[in-house]
């Protein structure tokens, strides 16, 4: 099977609606990046609609559950290929049975920002923050996805 290709982000511009979907540019952080996930759109008294942002990096939110959309982080498989080599598996089992996480995978929470647009709408932009312990396996991460973050190539 054949993993079908995601196209480069190549700095698309900022969204200018509330439903533009397409991918921008990651912010840099230290030790990480911040990418929007998804748009949060109010519905008046009803429940709130999403727009899932077409980024390359992390899974989108799964539409198959039974009782409704979950929305937790996990990177695609090429992105955890690639931090399986190069900074080993995500976790083990201690001598305890318990699992134990690498240290040196990034962490993945959320950050919540809300947006008023120029047409009076409000919204609430979900970003992922992608943190690394180490800078030089941040430096190597934007190395190989620098496309898909849509940042220049870090020097080094």
């Amino acid at each position: 099977m054949t993993v079908p290709a995601r196209p480069a982000l190549a700095a698309a511009p900022a969204h200018e609606a509330a439903v533009a979907v397409h991918a921008v540019p990651a912010l840099v952080l230290k030790h990480g990046f911040r990418l929007l996930v998804l748009r949060e759109l109010a519905a008046g008294d009803g429940p709130a609609g999403f727009a899932v942002i077409e980024q390359a990096l992390l899974r989108p939110p799964p539409r198959t559950i039974r009782h409704g959309v979950a929305f937790a982080l996990a990177f695609r498989p090429e992105v955890v290929a690639f931090l399986t080599f190069h900074l080993g598996r995500p976790g083990t089992r201690g001598p305890d049975d318990l699992p134990l996480r690498n240290p040196h995978w990034p962490a993945l929470s959320w950050h919540r920002a809300e947006r008023l647009w120029s047409d009076g709408a409000r919204s609430i932009e979900w970003s992922a923050d992608i943190l690394f312990a180490r800078e030089d396996d941040c430096s190597a991460f934007a190395r190989q996805f620098h496309s898909a973050l849509g940042i220049e190539q870090p020097v080094g």
